[in-house]
């Protein structure tokens, strides 16, 4: 009756949501056996297994719902990660990672709109602002696939010695000046009449140096960096048709340079030696490094902060590992063979004592009386005569098989095996005797040291000692010792990923031949086996090693854009640089102290070698549509078929008069030809009877010769009208 009342006291206790949590738990539906469990507790707020049981779902539910929204993040399921979260909110509300998780889900949904406006940039051919976002992507995640494939097109769509795509398209006009020995206020004065540009100089700017260059169909941006590096001037960009020009001294660098400051974040780079590099290569100004967080804050111009931002993409890569299964065998085989008669080694002889019942059990010890010399008798072991014939064989495999995951160039450590005490006494005067222990490590070491190759070879440093307890050796004053057998290899391989290497031939062999019985004729060949015992024992044992190594993770190598990039010059690092494109024509460039101006404007273009046949192109033109009182006027020509263009630009020549005077044939008309893809800016100066009218520009004789000689119709698109301002 007791046992039956302990048993439905034990049924009443177990709760029956317990079984339904663990079959749903089972089922990977750890939500619902968390809420179950809940529901039961609810009614039975005192049962402590309830309570465990809530607590354990509750921690898997969470770590099954992290994964959830780890996997629908990678997979850009915003709306699935979202949905995740919140049911982790719900759950946990104080779970460690919520914070975390939320802002990753926002940053990754950041990241996807600027990624994805980034290749509508590239689309539209527009390079620079697809960079600034593809490097906010980079900055925040350095290891982003789609950011890293995106910036590898960028780099694939532009030179090795980029343009700075910051600067307004009116940069990238062509032009070609012819000067000589003009004043530089002059050069920069006609550039900003024949593509609308801004110029600003600083008080320290000596507007009457020299220049003598000559540059044909490169671009505005080109050109005033070759005039700019040539005269020891610098500009800053005020806005998109703005410029300002200062001497490129250390005070003009600190008065106009816009310095920016950015904090970055390393996730696997050192950050001590990364500070190292950045001024070293990048020579920052200043730096400042937080090695518990990991991070760096720099601040300097943004053309050094680009060559840093590069420069960390490049070295803040995961290290490589690689996964070592490693298996560990001793081969033992033991064998003893025993055949032979065993006869008795002694013999006694003495007095016979006999117990109460009058039995003899045994010879009597001590001083025996000689008179009883008759009653002495012989005996010997029973049975006196013992036949062995036993044979026995093993075979023992001490096998370890650890799998072991290393860092590049890090030591892991194996060791199986006991610590045996070894004690040792010391005697001092006066003192007494005092032990202490030591411990004597014996069994499997095993210490290894991989090295990852980029082409996925591993070299690895193996050093293997076995070894093993013989006996014990007693010492003095009661001390024990033992006496190890150690055997040890050490080596150094180099393997594919997945090739194993078999290390072998540590081997032990002992072979023992011993004979026991009459002397002599124990010893003679076959029959010697009738007269004694004789015992062969063979003992080998052999230590193999099996060594596997799979890399997890190597050397990812970032993009040609990140290890190869323009470093500026040694006193501006990370500079745009002066060179112009290949697709410039010759430059020449002189300074000298005195002359004259002559300024021209054009761009032609040579015609391709070989180009498909055309039936139509499109000749675009535009003209400024605001002049001041005696200002210029420009009219750009543009076509992008693979025609020749010849026509006339026609205006009134009492209103306007071309910029050049080999222009002015008094005909009211300036002749022009464009090649395929060409350009071209005629610059007309408005004359003082403009003032406050209305100028119309047009073009007529047009015509075009494709590149097989066919006369394609040509098609106009824009406006030549033109409104000057009224003079003072």
């Amino acid at each position: 009756m007791l046992l039956l009342g302990v048993l439905a006291l034990l049924a009443s206790c177990a709760n029956p949501a317990l079984k339904q949590a663990d079959d749903l738990a089972r089922g990977n539906q750890p939500l619902q056996a968390h809420a179950l469990l809940s529901t039961a507790l609810v009614q039975e707020p005192g049962n402590a297994n309830l309570r465990a049981a809530q607590i354990r779902m509750r921690e898997r539910a969470s770590s099954q719902l992290v994964l959830q929204i780890d996997a629908s993040r990678t997979a850009m399921r915003w709306d699935d990660a979202r949905d995740y979260l919140d049911r982790l909110t719900e759950l946990e509300p104080k779970h460690p990672r919520l914070k975390q998780l939320s802002n990753e889900i926002v940053r990754g949904q950041k990241q996807e709109r600027l990624l994805g406006e980034a290749r509508q940039l590239l689309k539209a051919n527009q390079l620079g602002q697809a960079e600034a976002r593809v490097r906010e992507v980079l900055i925040e995640t350095p290891g982003h696939p789609g950011a890293r494939a995106l910036a590898q097109q960028l780099h694939d769509r532009k030179p090795l010695e980029a343009l700075n795509t910051e600067l307004a398209p009116a940069f990238q006009k062509p032009v070609t000046l012819e000067f000589r020995e003009a004043p530089l206020r002059n050069v920069f004065e006609a550039l900003s009449r024949s593509t609308g540009i801004n110029f600003v100089f600083d008080k320290d700017v000596r507007g009457d140096s020299k220049v003598t260059i000559f540059l044909r169909n490169v671009t505005l941006d080109e050109a005033m960096r070759v005039i700019l590096s040539t005269q020891q001037l610098d500009r800053k960009l005020l806005n998109e048709s703005s410029v300002l020009i200062f001497p490129n001294t250390q005070g003009k660098q600190r008065e106009h340079q816009e310095l920016i400051t950015r904090t970055l974040y390393l996730a696997n780079a050192d950050v001590k030696q990364v500070q190292t590099l950045v001024r070293t290569i990048a020579k920052v100004r200043d730096i400042y490094i937080d090695e518990r967080l990991n991070l760096m804050v720099v601040r300097d111009t943004p053309e050094v902060m680009r060559l840093v931002e590069r420069l960390i993409a490049s070295v803040d890569l995961p290290e490589p590992e690689v996964m070592l299964e490693v298996e560990v065998m001793e081969l033992a085989t033991d064998r003893v063979d025993a055949l032979g008669l065993q006869w008795p080694d002694s013999v006694q002889f003495g007095l016979p004592t006999r117990d109460f019942a009058g039995n003899v059990n045994g010879l009597a010890t001590g001083q025996v009386p000689v008179g009883r010399r008759n009653e002495f008798r012989a005996t010997i072991a029973n049975p006196a005569l013992l036949a062995t014939l036993r044979g026995t064989s093993g075979n023992v495999n001490l096998l370890a098989n650890p799998k072991i995951r290393v860092r590049n160039k890090e030591k892991a450590k194996v060791q199986i095996g006991e610590k045996l005490p070894v004690f040792t006494t010391t005697t001092a005067v006066n003192v007494g005797t005092s032990a202490s222990v030591s411990y004597l490590d014996v069994g499997l070491k095993l210490d290894v040291e991989p090295t990852i190759q980029l082409d996925n070879d591993v070299s690895i440093k193996v050093a293997l000692e076995v070894s093993n307890l013989i006996r014990q050796v007693q010492g003095p004053a009661g001390s024990i010792a033992y006496q190890v057998g150690t055997r040890v290899t050490s080596t150094t391989l180099r393997l594919n990923d997945g090739e194993t290497q078999i290390l072998a031939g540590l081997i032990n062999d002992e072979d023992r031949h011993t004979a026991a019985g009459v002397p002599g004729l124990s010893s003679l060949p076959v029959v010697g086996r009738l007269f004694g015992l004789q015992t062969d024992t063979r003992n080998k044992t052999e230590v193999v090693l099996l060594i596997t190594p799979r890399i997890v993770r190597n050397l990812a190598l970032p993009d040609s854009s990140f290890t190869q990039l323009a470093g500026g010059t040694d006193s501006a690092p990370g500079a745009f640089s002066s060179l112009l494109r290949s697709s410039g024509a010759k430059a020449g460039v002189g300074i000298s102290s005195g002359g004259s101006a002559a300024p021209a404007f054009a761009a032609p273009a040579a015609a391709p070698a070989q180009a498909a046949p055309v039936d139509e192109v499109v000749l675009n033109f535009a003209v400024t549509p605001q002049v001041a009182p005696g200002g210029t006027l420009s009219v750009t020509l543009k076509q992008d078929g693979g025609a020749t263009i010849r026509g006339e630009v026609e205006f009134d020549p009492s209103l306007l008069a071309p910029a050049q005077a080999a222009a002015n044939t008094g005909t009211g008309r300036v002749p022009f030809e464009l090649g395929p893809r060409g350009e071209r800016v005629v610059v007309f100066r408005a004359l003082p009877a403009a003032s406050g009218q209305m100028l119309a520009v047009n073009i007529v004789s047009v015509s075009a010769t494709g590149p097989g000689g066919e006369a394609p119709t040509v098609r106009l698109d824009g406006q030549g009208l033109a409104t000057v301002g009224k003079a003072p």
